[in-house]
């Protein structure tokens, strides 16, 4: 390996997975490989400093990130501007990075995947200021996190006893103005998806023509809640039909919401918005992936 020095970033509360063993198993691999070992616990606290730091002392030349999707972001916030290259552990409880990369379900084949060789530049989205690296969206989807960070079940499981009042309570379909490159267009919603990616954590794909690395994301736009389109996407059959949602592709936009709209990136619970702007950062996220 041309790389010396190993930092593991965990997020002590993510998930529930057993962050002691996870630790155990990386530091075990990476000496086994005649590498050293860092450690890093996020604590909400200036994370992002401080694991630059981290970086800059140790000379850190690999990256290793065990908790979700938010904790993934939060490291390539810290590390977007180096040729570091990151692996990602999933330890958290939306892993939708590691579902889109196609990520063994092991954890001993994730931390060889994430101490490999093969990686990826992925493109990184800003939206209102904050990265986006896989799925975004306002409307529906949103209120859904929203209501899930609420409660207290976790998992799928969690998602999926959520789905049923956040239907009921909703204010759906939701208003747009959608602006991009020279195009300006109104649309009655029910979800506006913002995608870098293919798939949520859950495994619906929403956007089966994505790519993570192509230098333009996809607006997604679901006009309404068909019910058979819905467990399609859910199924994976990824010819969705156009009835159901359209869907644009830009290197940059603008949303505007005719009231405020539930918002959530990545997972990630934003709050209710009125306008998002959108942009692809010049910057590259190295990410380790599968051979």
């Amino acid at each position: 390996m041309n790389f010396k020095e190993v930092l593991l970033i965990v997020n002590p509360i993510s998930g529930q997975t057993n962050k002691e063993k996870i630790i155990s198993c990386v530091r075990d691999e990476v000496v086994e490989n005649g590498l050293n070992f860092h450690l890093f616990s996020t604590t909400g606290d200036n994370d992002i400093i401080k694991i630059q730091n981290k970086i800059q002392e140790r000379k850190i030349e690999r990256v290793i990130v065990a908790g979700g999707d938010g904790t993934i972001n939060l490291v390539a916030e810290a590390i977007k501007k180096t040729d570091i290259i990151m692996g990602i552990i999933t330890a958290g409880s939306a892993n939708g990075m590691a579902e889109n990369l196609d990520l063994p379900e092991m954890v001993n084949d994730q931390i060889k995947v994430a101490l490999g060789t093969n990686y990826m530049d992925l493109d990184i989205l800003c939206l209102n200021g904050i990265i986006c690296l896989h799925l975004s969206d306002l409307g529906i989807n949103a209120e859904l996190i929203k209501n899930y960070e609420n409660s207290s079940v976790r998992g799928k499981i969690g998602y999926f006893l959520q789905s049923i009042p956040t239907l009921i309570q909703s204010e759906f379909p939701f208003e747009f103005i959608i602006e991009t490159e020279g195009n300006k267009i109104e649309a009655s919603a029910v979800l506006l998806g913002i995608a870098n990616a293919n798939k949520y954590g859950t495994g619906a794909n929403i956007n089966p023509h994505g790519k993570l690395n192509d230098g333009i994301f996809e607006i997604l736009i679901f006009k309404n809640l068909d019910l058979l389109e819905i467990l399609k996407t859910l199924r994976n059959e990824t010819d969705l039909d156009s009835e159901f949602v359209e869907i644009i592709t830009a290197e940059k936009a603008k949303i505007t919401c005719r009231k405020p709209v539930a918002f959530q990136i990545d997972g990630e619970y934003i709050g209710k918005k009125t306008e998002v702007e959108i942009k692809i950062l010049p910057e590259k996220l190295r990410i380790a992936i599968p051979n």
